[in-house]
């Protein structure tokens, strides 16, 4: 999809289940995810504040929101990225992630960065 647009945010994530944080009799599942956030776009732009929707398997879900990630407002110019890694816990073994970043261009522009779906899983509880 072409896009005249010059600011282009590209959002990806990777998830890991981490038995050791988590105590499954007291329904808390815990999830570590690393989130890599690419500029594709011909202008700079920078990330000033989060909202997440975090849905639980049992259809419960939890809003968050806030300024930047991990204490930082990143500036990314074109073709950089950044990258950070935080933490859900979940009160099911499945669940899944997504939201925005709110970002500012240069020119003073708003957007949002659209954070795709992305899933929570232990192992062996996919199917």
């Amino acid at each position: 999809m072409e896009s005249n647009d010059p600011y282009n945010i590209e959002v990806s994530a990777q998830t890991a289940f981490i038995p050791e944080r988590s105590e499954p009799e007291a329904k808390r599942y815990f999830f570590a995810y690393t989130i890599t956030i690419t500029n594709v776009g011909e202008k700079s732009a920078q990330l000033i504040s989060r909202h997440w929707i975090i849905t639980h398997g049992d259809g419960n879900t939890e809003e968050v929101q806030g300024e930047g990630v991990v204490g930082e407002q990143p500036q990314l110019q074109p073709g950089q990225a950044f990258q950070y890694t935080s933490a859900a816990i979940l009160s099911t073994p499945v669940g899944t992630m997504h939201g925005s970043y709110q970002m500012v261009g240069d020119d003073g522009t708003q957007f949002d960065a659209e954070i795709a779906p992305f899933r929570l899983a232990t192992q062996g509880s996919l199917h």
